[in-house]
């Protein structure tokens, strides 16, 4: 599950002023998905579905009281699952489309308010969602994913909350409450494991991801100790296979490698020629799987190509 904030900057995501903009921009794929005569989700809230987004524009810009010009008036947010947790969401796009809300309502949302440290619910956040169904730029076969506009202010319009700010927990000061968004995503994401019944791989993990980001050697040296130790599987389409834990997985390496020295020295003892020979040595460090026979025909290509700029003029 991937869950980021955008950033405040300008254009699109701008949030000094209207919200007109990133609601136009969050409406853009159901024109197109109507023209093919294809199902078009509208904006939603806690509770209701299809809202216009003439209702979402006018609830996010006149909740801003006690706000300055400058100041942040509202926060966009992306959820979007992995390929293999679209899977566990249905099997339609309405189908998933439908769970994604689910997943929004019953567990985003009240992590999101409960992070603030206010004794806050989700019937204090003041948002509205919006459900994408592809990304022009992503060659994932699934690719439906949600954006989500929050108010700064909450319901009542009297409480500010930054989700973007540093400070966590915090008793005293100007802040108060904070916000800790490490703490978000791991409840996020276990929050979808339990409505789903989802059986999430360590690797797949937020833990695992923010371990080897920002963690230390040796946490990152544990943290990967023990995804060799995991059962792995992978998904092909919708079936899932077990593949070999870590010792039966170094046991067929080491046999490949084995396999593979074997046929160098066969390999040598039919070939002197030194060029071929190194070749074919490297093609081993490169790759277990990597075959000679593709190295050769490679060599021989680069030759000829080789031979043909040497004739030009």
């Amino acid at each position: 599950m991937h869950i980021d904030f955008a950033s405040p900057s300008g254009g699109t995501y701008n949030n000094a002023g209207s919200s007109r903009q990133l609601t136009s921009y969050m409406e853009h794929e159901d024109l197109e998905r109507m023209e093919q005569g294809i199902y078009a989700d509208g904006f939603f809230d806690l509770t209701d579905d299809n809202i216009y987004k003439s209702k979402v524009i006018k609830d996010i810009d006149t909740n801003i009281g006690q706000l300055l010009k400058t100041d942040a008036k509202f926060y966009a947010i992306h959820v979007s699952p992995s390929e293999s947790e679209l899977r566990a969401m249905g099997n339609t796009e309405l189908e998933k489309a439908e769970a994604m809300k689910r997943y929004i309502r019953e567990v985003f949302i009240p992590e999101y308010a409960n992070n603030f440290n206010k004794e806050l619910s989700a019937s204090d956040i003041k948002f509205y969602g919006k459900i994408h169904f592809d990304r022009s730029r992503s060659e994932n076969e699934l690719n439906m994913h949600c954006h989500l506009i929050v108010s700064r202010k909450d319901q009542t319009n009297k409480k500010k909350l930054s989700p973007l700010t540093n400070h966590k927990n915090t008793k005293k000061g100007t802040v108060t409450g904070g916000f800790d968004r490490v703490n978000l995503f791991q409840q996020a994401e276990q929050g979808f494991d339990k409505l789903f019944g989802y059986n999430r791989q360590l690797s797949e993990s937020f833990e695992y991801s923010n371990t080897m980001k920002n963690g230390s050697i040796d946490n990152k040296l544990k943290i990967q100790e023990q995804e060799l130790k995991e059962p792995k599987q992978y998904s092909t389409g919708e079936k899932k296979k077990e593949i070999f834990q870590s010792g039966e997985k170094e046991s067929m390496i080491s046999c490949n490698l084995d396999s593979k020295a074997d046929n160098k020295q066969s390999y040598n003892q039919q070939n002197n020629n030194s060029g071929d020979s190194l070749l074919f040595i490297f093609s081993l460090g490169y790759s277990n799987n990597y075959d000679a026979t593709l190295a050769e025909e490679s060599q021989a290509k680069k030759l000829k190509k080789k031979k043909k700029k040497g004739i030009r003029r």
